[in-house]
């Protein structure tokens, strides 16, 4: 065997080897996938948490997020341009993650306009406002709410579901879930059950897309 010849064939194995080890690794991360899921899937979503988009889409974000969070206010506009790109195969749920100080009594106020139905537009607006109720990453949960009082909520529900069982179940399940997910840091989104592989707005849109081409 000449020289050159040789050359190719440990070029050959190399590449084999190389595919190989490829194939292997991609097999070893689905495993890995398809195992977190199917061992947190009841922690990934709660019947009641608010959603955006269609309720029967096939693709559901899930995103733990604390209203305190300025990178939670910077994605938002753009997880609902994903909404928005793909009408009808995707959609968002929200799950609450005070991590901020302070904030454990912010989302008490978020999840209580929810029960009026209005999550959105509180969120929204908490959003839009939030250098005016947080301070050095602090909450100031009272500011919060003299920021929501305009969206025409009934006061007296209002003041009841804030000291509700239901308000308390809800958010508790949402940092107990959180907690078994291992969520750290907001926001913290899920794909179809899919941690994102590294935090940014690409990988997010690289997971929307992958479980858009795997369902519809």
């Amino acid at each position: 065997m000449n020289k050159k010849s040789l050359f190719i064939g440990v070029i050959a194995v190399f590449a084999l080897t190389f595919v190989a080890a490829v194939t292997l690794f991609n097999s070893d991360k689905a495993t890995k996938e398809t195992a977190f899921f199917n061992k947190n899937a009841s922690s990934l979503e709660r019947a009641s948490a608010p959603f955006k988009g269609a309720r029967d889409a096939k693709v559901t974000i899930v995103e733990f997020f604390d209203p305190a969070c300025g990178t939670c206010k910077n994605f938002y506009p753009m997880v609902n341009d994903l909404i928005k790109k793909y009408p009808g195969k995707v959609k968002l749920m929200m799950r609450y993650a005070p991590l901020h100080q302070g904030s454990d009594q912010v989302v008490k106020l978020l999840e209580a306009a929810n029960m009026q139905g209005q999550f959105w537009p509180a969120l929204e607006t908490l959003y839009a406002n939030q250098n005016s109720w947080v301070t050095n990453h602090v909450s100031q949960p009272n500011r919060a709410r003299v920021v929501i009082r305009g969206l025409g909520l009934n006061s007296e529900k209002f003041s009841a579901d804030l000291r509700s069982i239901e308000l308390v179940k809800a958010i508790n399940q949402d940092i107990t879930d959180g907690k078994t997910l291992n969520v750290r840091a907001t926001p913290e989104f899920f794909v179809n059950g899919k941690p994102m592989p590294s935090f940014g707005y690409q990988q997010l849109t690289d997971l929307v897309e992958e479980a858009i081409a795997q369902q519809y």
